[in-house]
């Protein structure tokens, strides 16, 4: 089997859809199925591991610097000619997607594509001057639409996503569900000296921790009263993104810690350092840092909105509420801090819900798929 994947962001660039990314081209090259990946560039580099990485010519996002806009080259359609995909998975296809699917069908290649990022509830944090982009938002579905239903098959994220994507009119859509590395992402990375780090050497003192994009629909600023109401309770933010200075000018007065991108260890150290994660985000399609979270051990409070409702179990492992309720914001995680019991048994409610919840199971279903859209495809023979 040969599979091309098609992205809208790729390496160095680090955020969801890249670690989705290469934990499927880790799996695809572990069951010993070729893959290409074809992505706009970022960066040096034409290859991950094994696998080739075809960059197309791009351009950043003016309305946000850390992606690219890439663009499709006739001589793409050459390179997928001579790799011969027997199938292709489009991720959330846009600039560089939408012209490649193109190729692709004119290849008779059957396509998958899979939802990452709700361009259309995005578009309204986007202004121009005076232009509110939230016009778009009937476009963008449409679009979204028409793109999707153009693939032979569609997956979710999550069952809310899911249920969105029925919604908005697209047919034959699955659910390719997100999984966590429970080994990468373990208490036994708990770390004195990490947590003497994020807490500004306040060890003592609550820690909460937020990773992710520092960008408007995190909502990252809604934590704020939960810093002020509760007493010696510290926040670390790990990540980066347009609104870092915004925030940094913001928490001025507060004991927050911004700790920028951590990758590898020092990440996994990060999650299992932490009391609390906390998560007030407005918009995603999965929310993979969650999960890795209670891998590490950590209960969590986040807002229900992309996979929140499929993995926090209230009460249980932590809480969710209505995305920009700050007052269930503080009560969830004022609940989980007053009992240093409840938390340590929230904490491993959180990692046993974790560890069912394998990646190498999850990818083993997205092969299945794959092979039944190319069974499909080819021309059933007739029995004599």
């Amino acid at each position: 089997m040969r599979v091309a994947i098609i992205t809208e962001t790729f390496l160095p660039k680090v955020d969801g859809i890249v670690k989705v990314t290469c934990l499927l081209l880790d799996h695809l090259s572990k069951r010993g199925i070729e893959a290409l990946v074809i992505a706009p560039r970022y960066g040096e580099g034409a290859r991950y591991n094994d696998v080739p990485v075809r960059s197309l010519p791009s351009l950043p996002f003016p309305l946000y610097p850390e992606a690219r806009l890439g663009f499709a080259t006739l001589s793409l359609y050459r390179d997928l000619a001579a790799f011969q995909p027997d199938i292709a998975h489009l991720f959330h296809p846009v600039m560089t997607g939408i012209p490649t699917m193109m190729m692709l069908k004119w290849m008779e290649a059957p396509t998958v594509t899979s939802f990452h990022l709700d361009y259309a509830r995005l578009a309204p944090q986007f202004r121009l001057g005076a232009l509110d982009l939230g016009f778009t938002r009937p476009l963008i579905d449409e679009l979204t639409k028409n793109i999707f239903n153009w693939s032979d098959y569609s997956l979710a994220p999550s069952t809310l996503v899911q249920q969105q994507m029925r919604r908005l009119g697209i047919s034959n859509v699955g659910l390719w569900r997100r999984g966590v590395d429970a080994e990468a992402f373990n208490p036994r990375f708990r770390s004195a000296a990490m947590r003497a780090e994020l807490t500004a050497g306040n060890p003592e003192s609550t820690l909460l921790l937020y990773v992710g994009r520092l960008s408007d629909e995190k909502q990252i600023e809604h934590i704020r009263p939960t810093l002020e109401a509760l007493p010696n309770t510290r926040l670390a933010l790990v990540g980066d993104g347009p609104a870092r200075a915004e925030l940094e000018r913001y928490f001025a007065d507060l004991p927050v810690a911004f700790m920028g991108y951590l990758r590898g260890e020092r990440l996994s150290q990060a999650y299992a350092s932490a009391d609390i994660f906390v998560f007030p985000s407005r918009l995603e399609t999965f929310g993979l840092v969650v999960i890795e979270a209670m891998a590490a051990g950590a209960p969590v409070v986040a807002a229900r909105v992309g996979g929140v409702g499929d993995m926090v179990s209230d009460g249980v492992n932590g809480y969710s509420f209505e995305s920009g309720d700050k007052v269930m914001l503080l009560e969830g995680v004022r609940r989980i801090a007053s009992n240093r019991q409840t938390m340590r048994w929230m904490g491993q409610q959180a990692r046993a819900y974790a560890e069912r919840q394998s990646w190498e199971a999850i990818m083993d279903e997205l092969i299945e798929l794959y092979a039944g859209l190319i069974a499909a495809r080819r021309p059933q023979r007739v029995a004599v």
